[in-house]
């Protein structure tokens, strides 16, 4: 393509504007290209009407008028098959290669959206899928911070950690928590004193006095007094079982393991045992 051929492929892309959704170019700038007055472009249209349906040229609204033609009478339009047509009226040299320019500049224009379509597809698969990795990986940034964890070893004076993972299952909770540890005392109704759900302790050694007091302020610890296990349980809704290797008055003190038991056969048998037995 020659450096004149470049300068008009140019200029035409700059006349060509998108109104409602299609490619159009206005009359006046169709004037200019094809070197007559904008009368005559109009004229052709008007003495020719059966070859310009309205999809293929359309007169501006008052407000269109404003932003593309700003003349006195509103400003005609023409799409690609429109300008075509309008070619193969005002016949001469001059138009019919105005015309093939103009044809390859739509053409031009058109495989440019199209790529930019494609291109902003991909971006937009793009970021999803970068959405979608950053869930994961929040997810596991999340597991890895103790925020999800319900299988771990705590090390000797790890007292946040372990007291932020035993909040967290709590959190879980919708109704109700049970609590098995022999051992319970002040220091675990002092954590769930704060927190408006159904609680159950089930402990041989709460001390009398301790929980009289607390039963007089507080009435979300319901007691069972029974000595029937060794081991600490923590059940949530009747739904979710862990064991803890380590009373809750003593998480942090030395190493001890957190575990999700996903028997629910299980914890049926364990919640029978606290309220049958």
């Amino acid at each position: 393509m020659n450096k004149i051929a470049e300068k008009e492929m140019i200029d035409i892309e700059s006349m060509i504007y998108e109104i409602k959704g299609v490619q159009v170019m206005i009359d006046s700038d169709l004037a200019k290209l094809y070197n007559v007055e904008t009368k005559r472009i109009n004229e052709a249209v008007k003495n020719n009407p059966e070859k310009f349906p309205e999809r293929l040229n359309f007169i501006l609204t008052d407000a269109e008028n404003k932003n593309y033609g700003g003349r006195r009478y509103n400003t005609r339009v023409f799409t690609e098959q429109g300008v075509y047509m309008l070619a193969t009226i005002l016949k001469s040299k001059i138009a019919t290669q105005v015309t093939l320019n103009i044809m390859d500049t739509f053409v031009i224009m058109k495989r440019y959206l199209n790529n930019t379509l494609i291109e902003q597809k991909y971006i937009n698969n793009m970021v999803l899928k970068h959405d979608e990795e950053l869930k994961m990986l929040n997810t596991l940034f999340n597991e890895l911070n103790g925020k999800e964890k319900i299988n771990t070893i705590l090390f000797d004076g790890e007292f946040y950690d372990a007291y932020s993972i035993f909040m967290d299952i709590l959190n879980k909770a919708n109704d109700e928590v049970i609590i098995i540890d022999n051992y319970a005392g002040k220091e675990l109704l002092d954590i769930l004193k704060n927190i408006n759900k159904k609680i159950t302790i089930v402990s041989k050694n709460i001390d009398n006095v301790l929980r009289k007091k607390y039963e007089s302020q507080y009435n979300n610890v319901d007691f069972i007094d029974k000595n029937i296990f060794h081991d600490r349980f923590l059940i949530i809704d009747k739904n979710l079982l862990y064991s803890f290797e380590a009373s809750f008055k003593d998480l942090g003190k030395k190493c001890f393991a957190i575990n999700e038991m996903k028997s629910v056969e299980l914890l049926n048998i364990l919640l029978s045992k606290i309220y049958t037995e």
